[in-house]
């Protein structure tokens, strides 16, 4: 079958096609609920402009039994509870599980309105269940792998770390396509695998996250992220003690939550800085973009990070963005142009960015308009719709 894709205009708008729809079925373990409408946000929001691209998407999102009781916000979406054991031993063990809990639902939408193509986030298991349900309906399967973890083997650990590798690399090579977030993703992929990988990286709303209209407080840092130990808020609190002895005025706002909590409250405390930093949990996007509107500087010196959402979303916000070197994200940042990096794990150097921004005004309305400019024009969710439609039109021609 001939698959259309709609083209761009010559403003960057999707041009209407108008031959039929390619129906995708999207596999996901992480997508906005009634209960948590922010999770998955990077694949519910340009899902919602895919029509423009000629595709109808279907969303599965799917949960451990004992995480059940979610309930669908988003039009064509629905969840799934399946069997798995707690844990890491659930996500090498229940690919077959999990396509046994699916297949009878995949079928009858299958029987309605043929599916074209299954897109599955993640190897494992939804990547491990995908490539056997497409096996089975005799058409395509594009995976997605979302950060540097590309096989699991690094978050499982050493025992089972090999079995989630070697279940992972089975995925990939099942797989009619893979897509990648970032080069730097891509890399982590066996050389074999890298040639049917394509990058397409995240996108933003540059509608909500935008400059807003209000003046941005001189002496805020924001940081926006899970509260895990990769992502080095530690670092940060750090850097930021040093700063508040030359900033006095400056303060620090952490939005985001995980089992870091309690240690980063007390760290934080520790440092004499508990009275400048507020921890405000979980946002919703919208309370994530005014943060960002209203912030004078992004950090977040993540040391894993395949690109990270937020730094896009900050940059579309017209914030100076600090990140790291070495990440997915400085495939996007161009030091000192539109934003600037730091090694990972420099308490020196993030305090030393830190400082001359807090301090240069200028510097940081430069920055951050060069930061909006390169969000436009290549990082909205119309450039990641798009780049998922062509790889769509691809495996599906």
């Amino acid at each position: 079958m001939s698959v259309l894709v709609a083209p761009l205009d010559a403003l960057g708008s999707p041009k209407r096609r108008t031959s039929r729809c390619l129906n995708v079925l999207t596999l996901a373990p992480f997508f906005p609920s009634l209960e948590d409408p922010a999770q998955g946000c990077f694949i519910a929001e340009p899902l919602r402009r895919m029509s423009e691209y000629g595709i109808d998407s279907h969303v599965i999102a799917v949960t451990p039994f004992y995480r059940a009781g979610r309930r669908a916000c988003e039009t064509k979406s629905e969840w799934k509870s399946y069997y798995a054991p707690p844990g890491n031993l659930g996500l090498v063990t229940s690919g077959a599980l999990l396509a046994n809990a699916l297949r009878r639902r995949v079928r009858e939408l299958h029987e309605s309105q043929r599916i074209d193509l299954i897109h599955a986030h993640a190897a494992l298991p939804c990547g491990e269940a995908a490539v056997m349900i497409a096996a089975e309906l005799k058409i395509p399967c594009v995976v997605s792998a979302h950060g540097l973890d590309v096989y699991g083997d690094r978050q499982c650990g050493q025992w089972l770390g090999r079995w989630a590798k070697r279940l992972s690399l089975n995925v990939y090579r099942r797989a009619t396509r893979i897509a990648c977030i970032s080069e730097r993703v891509r890399q982590q992929l066996a050389s074999d695998l890298q040639q049917k990988a394509s990058v397409v990286y995240n996108g933003v709303d540059g509608e909500m996250f935008s400059p807003g209209s209000g003046p941005a407080s001189p002496g805020r840092i924001l940081s926006v992220g899970n509260l895990i130990p990769t992502k080095d808020h530690a670092l940060l609190l750090r850097a930021f003690a040093q700063v508040q002895k030359k900033v006095p005025h400056s303060e620090l706002e952490i939005i985001g939550d995980g089992p870091e909590r309690v240690r980063l409250e007390g760290l934080a405390k520790a440092l004499g800085i508990d009275s400048q930093v507020r921890f405000r949990g979980r946002q919703d996007r919208e309370a994530v973009a005014r943060a960002m509107q209203n912030c004078a500087v992004f950090a977040l010196p993540s040391r894993y990070e395949g690109l990270g959402c937020v730094y896009l979303e900050a940059m579309a916000c017209a914030r100076p963005v600090i990140g790291c070197t070495g990440q997915g994200i400085d495939e996007v940042i161009q030091d000192a142009h539109n934003g600037t990096l730091v090694p990972a794990g420099d308490e020196v150097a993030l305090t030393e960015r830190l400082l001359v921004l807090l301090k240069d005004d200028a510097m940081r309305q430069r920055l951050g308009s060069a930061a909006r400019q390169t969000i436009m024009h290549s990082f909205t969710l119309d450039h990641q719709a798009r780049g998922l439609a062509d790889i769509y039109a691809e495996c599906a021609a």
